[in-house]
């Protein structure tokens, strides 16, 4: 991490403290019983900053949390893979119990390590946005230069055909919880998605067949993890399993 990432995530915080003082955040205060630690997957073309206000909660209630960033756009999702069993192989020294909470990209990442490697304090996941049956957004630009260039190898993997890598891994086989968007900022590319979408991905699309739950959220594929009711939902899924489903969208 440069210095420059440093100095914005200390300002980061700082900011979010305040807004969330200001706003009376209402998450539920269920603190973490045991040392568990959770690990947070950026998606496609971000930083660990993306994630940094879930992060602020989650270690506020408990819990050790580890968000590393990783070269999402300069690797195949194998190559990420490959990153991310060695971050969980040094949780595992120091936690009782792993959970992971990712978005877009990550979450295809951890069901791909997954299906190569089992590991028995796993615990459970949360995926906000994740094209678990692929993004109708990645076929249409998958043969763009400036697409390939900016997104790279795993731009490339995840689109909807049965040969991108999120319609050959299969169910899941750990307790996950999807949430995800139905709000739109970009007319352009909700035009190539079938259905209700986030912007990049369809409410479809991220379904998984093995999942334990699921729930649409009235929020954009972009800033979904920043959303206090879905932080609060992350939180439920976490502590019991299931999200609530009496939230008005």
């Amino acid at each position: 991490m440069d210095t420059r990432e440093i100095r914005l995530q200390k300002f980061y915080k700082r900011c979010i403290i305040y807004l969330l003082s200001s706003l009376f955040w209402t998450t539920p205060t269920v603190y973490a019983k045991k040392p568990e630690t959770i690990v947070l997957l950026h998606g496609l073309g971000r930083t660990s900053l993306s994630m940094y206000l879930l992060k602020i909660q989650l270690e506020n209630i408990g819990y050790t949390v580890v968000s590393e960033g990783y070269a999402s756009t300069d690797g195949s999702i194998k190559e990420h893979a490959d990153w991310l069993d060695k971050l969980i192989n040094d949780c595992s020294r120091k936690s009782e119990k792993i959970h992971f909470v990712t978005h877009s990209l990550g979450g295809i990442i951890l069901r791909f390590h997954l299906k190569i490697k089992k590991y028995p304090n796993m615990g459970r996941v949360v995926m906000l946005s994740p094209p678990n049956k692929g993004s109708q957004v990645a076929d249409f630009l998958r043969d763009w230069s400036l697409f390939k260039l900016l997104m790279g190898p795993s731009g490339q993997e995840i689109g909807t055909g049965p040969g991108s890598i999120p319609n050959k891994l299969g169910p899941v086989e750990f307790e996950l919880g999807v949430i995800t968007g139905d709000v739109s900022f970009n007319p352009f590319t909700s035009l190539l998605i079938p259905g209700p979408d986030d912007g990049k991905v369809s409410v479809e699309n991220a379904r998984v067949k093995g999942m334990k739950d699921f729930i649409v959220m009235p929020h954009s594929h972009t800033f979904i993890m920043n959303s206090p009711e879905v932080i609060d939902q992350v939180i439920l899924f976490l502590q019991t399993g299931h999200f609530l489903h009496t939230v008005k969208k």
